[in-house]
């Protein structure tokens, strides 16, 4: 089993990629904010989780990394806001992304909680 199995990691990455095709449609003045900052928080949750996992075997490690997962996605819930607020996505789209971004929340969450489900000492 591998990162790429477990579902914290498929849905971000999910979300990661929905943001991406989302956020095309940005403003061109926000190519080097808001753009590039979401893009980078919702990549980075599966890039700290990749991490993770293969820093596993100490719990300590593992925990930390996905403790930066679970940062990077509430930036990520942040700029969310920002681009709603904006007008650069409608509410229902705003409303359902943020749900997805709260799945992947309560995932990382349980695998902090549960370190040792994941291989982690």
């Amino acid at each position: 089993m591998g990162v790429e199995d477990l579902l914290a990691y498929q849905k971000a990455f999910d979300l990661a990629m929905n943001i991406f095709e989302t956020s095309k449609a940005f403003p061109k003045e926000e190519q080097y904010s808001l753009t590039d900052q979401i893009r980078r928080s919702s990549r980075a949750v599966c890039a700290n989780m990749s991490e993770a996992y293969r820093k596993r075997r100490c719990q300590k490690h593992f925990v930390s990394k996905l403790t930066d997962c679970d940062a990077e996605n509430g930036e990520t819930q942040t700029w969310l806001k920002f681009a709603a607020a904006c007008n650069y996505i409608p509410k229902q789209m705003y409303l359902a992304t943020l749900e997805k971004s709260q799945e992947v929340g309560k995932l990382i969450n349980y695998m902090i909680n549960n370190p040792g489900k994941f291989g982690s000492n």
